[in-house]
């Protein structure tokens, strides 16, 4: 593509309206795309794997109004899994991207250097970089600019010149998968469907049932994923087995611990104290067996982690110990029955990766978690 063939790409405002601050809220700021100049679209998300699952519904409007794209989804290493459950991406890209990773990586300008290569490779018509509310998209718009993908769209509250559209930053307190569809429909894409969607390969649900017949268990489970990447968001190990625990017991359920591999060594020291209905499944599932023993669940019980977006999307019931590190709004479930339990804390929002006090957010006794546990089970039991 050269650049007489960049897709014609303008504002509301660049046609003679009144700028946004005086005449247009943020989610009413349009542009226009000649999506018939489209063929090949970069899909950037390179954050944690609920933040790509959130994806979905802006993928799958895509698709449905723009069946002839071709979606490349530019993920982490940890987010490019959910790929395999958002059957809009045609391809993923693996990429550890210097500038989302916290400082962790050493400085290697090979490395940057072939990123930059495999983007020029995919002959990108068109990047469409997803954020949140606390992210930029300028260094993932400066290195599609540095590949020559003619288009750059994100949505922004800086000023530069990577973006080729920057368009208005949304609420911080808007849902992720809001923010995301009402970045898609400013670019003209109608959006029938809001809902949190993913689905699960015949496979998965094949070897979920495979191993719950290796297990014998037989009728209703409670799956339990004890631990988030993030060390604010998780709720005290040690009570949350003993809440998990006493529900599994009060409500004649198989207790199911399921989590990433990296979580194996601190999964085996509580798994003990959980009794005989347990069954230790961390490290031992792919993502999409995962989310096939989420969709069979009785009850989910979760952090604030991707298994509260999964479970939200297949609309099983999950009760969730929610730090006060973000907003409800932001990231709560919006279809499932759920309960979010947390303490009402000064610090709330705090957006911190550790807590710097005694975590009162999540002072949790087992015994509240029990009761809200049983209050939801009967609950869902009753609108069953």
């Amino acid at each position: 593509m050269t650049l007489a063939d960049v897709p014609i790409v303008r504002t509301r405002s660049d046609r003679g309206h009144a700028p946004p601050a005086t005449r247009e809220s943020a989610r009413d700021r349009a542009c226009t795309v000649d999506w018939s100049r489209v063929r090949r679209v970069l899909v950037v998300r390179l954050d944690n794997l609920g933040d790509v699952i959130l994806t979905g519904p802006a993928l799958r409007a895509l698709k449905a109004h723009l069946p002839h794209l071709h979606l490349t989804l530019l993920a982490s290493p940890g987010g490019a899994p959910a790929a395999a459950l958002l059957p809009w991406v045609d391809d993923v890209a693996p990429c550890r991207a210097l500038w989302q990773d916290l400082g962790r990586l050493a400085f290697d300008p090979a490395r940057e250097r072939e990123l930059i290569a495999s983007l020029r490779r995919g002959a990108y018509d068109l990047a469409l970089i997803l954020t949140s509310f606390s992210q930029t998209p300028h260094p993932a718009a400066l290195a599609c600019a540095l590949a020559g993908i003619p288009a750059r769209i994100g949505e922004s509250r800086e000023r530069g010149r990577a973006l080729t559209v920057a368009l208005p930053h949304a609420d911080d307190g808007l849902h992720q998968c809001e923010r995301n569809l009402q970045l898609v429909e400013r670019l003209g894409v109608p959006v029938v469907d809001r809902r949190l969607e993913i689905r699960l390969p015949r496979a998965a649900w094949s070897a979920a049932e495979a191993r719950l017949a290796a297990h014998r268990v037989r009728g209703d489970y409670l799956v339990w994923n004890p631990f988030a990447s993030c060390a604010a968001r998780t709720y005290d190990p040690l009570r949350h087995a003993l809440a998990a625990r006493a529900l599994a017991e009060y409500a004649d359920l198989r207790l199911l611990v399921c989590g990433a591999a990296r979580d194996r060594d601190r999964a085996r020291e509580l798994v003990p104290l959980l009794g005989p209905r347990a069954l230790d499944l961390v490290g031992e599932t792919d993502l999409p067996e995962f989310a096939a023993l989420l969709a069979g669940a009785r009850l989910v019980l979760t952090n604030n982690t991707a298994a509260l977006h999964l479970a939200d999307a297949l609309a099983v019931p999950q009760l969730v110990t929610y730090a006060g590190t973000d907003r409800d709004s932001q990231w709560m479930p919006r279809a499932s029955p759920h309960r979010l339990l947390r303490r009402p804390t000064a610090c709330t929002p705090c957006y911190r990766f550790a807590c710097p006090t005694e975590h009162e957010c999540l002072a949790l006794a087992p015994a509240e978690v029990l009761a809200a546990g049983l209050s939801l089970l009967a609950e869902t039991a009753a609108h069953g």
